[in-house]
């Protein structure tokens, strides 16, 4: 009888927690506008220090 009062209090807890949805998200709260860079900026110069990041090298991906 008392494994009965523990799992009906389990369950209580189990609905108290998931019985309901999350509150809707909508569309204008998932939404984030920034200003484009111009073309040209200086995000598009060359870097040279950080410029091994966009070559592949299967040595460097097998660690050796």
């Amino acid at each position: 009888m008392e494994a009965e009062g523990v799992r009906d209090a389990a369950a209580a807890a189990r609905h108290a927690r998931f019985g309901r949805l999350p509150e809707r998200i909508r569309f204008h709260q998932m939404v984030e506008e920034k200003k484009a860079v111009p073309s040209g900026a200086a995000a598009d110069s060359y870097n040279p220090e950080g410029a091994w990041n966009h070559f592949s090298c299967l040595a460097l991906d097998l660690g050796l």
